[in-house]
């Protein structure tokens, strides 16, 4: 039975939407992965659907998704993606949570998106290796 991986933050249109496509690319089966949020929004970030083009992953047809308490409980490893209080990101405060403390790229230069999807590229291709293990 595979295991799940969900990534968190508020909006769910950037950051766990990238690290959701990575892990997707560099997992093996052992592994599904989802990404939500607390406050999801209605659309992805276009310039993170732009980003994420330039290295080969299509995700316009990704949509952003509501984070249920039971995602939560029935996840292997929940990544927190950055966002920092209870009120907008409950599973921070969740047992066992990794919090890469990414910055939002809401409202940001494309050149600033493309080192936060780099990050997480990163951050993603690391976690699988521990996972793998």
């Amino acid at each position: 039975m595979p295991e799940n991986i969900i990534f968190v933050c508020v909006e769910n249109v950037g950051r766990s939407q990238m690290a959701e496509a990575f892990f997707r690319k560099f997992t093996s089966k052992y592994f599904t992965v989802s990404s939500a949020g607390t406050m999801p929004s209605i659309e992805l970030n276009p310039i993170v659907i732009q980003v994420m083009k330039e290295v080969g992953i299509d995700m316009t047809h990704q949509l952003p998704k509501l984070l249920p308490a039971s995602m939560i409980a029935n996840s292997y490893k929940t990544v927190n993606m950055g966002c920092m209080d209870k009120e907008s990101c409950p599973a921070l405060f969740v047992k066992d949570v990794l919090d890469w403390n990414i910055p939002d790229p809401k409202e940001k230069p494309i050149e600033e998106v493309r080192i936060i999807r780099d990050k997480i590229k990163s951050k993603v291709l690391n976690l699988v290796e521990s996972l793998e293990v």
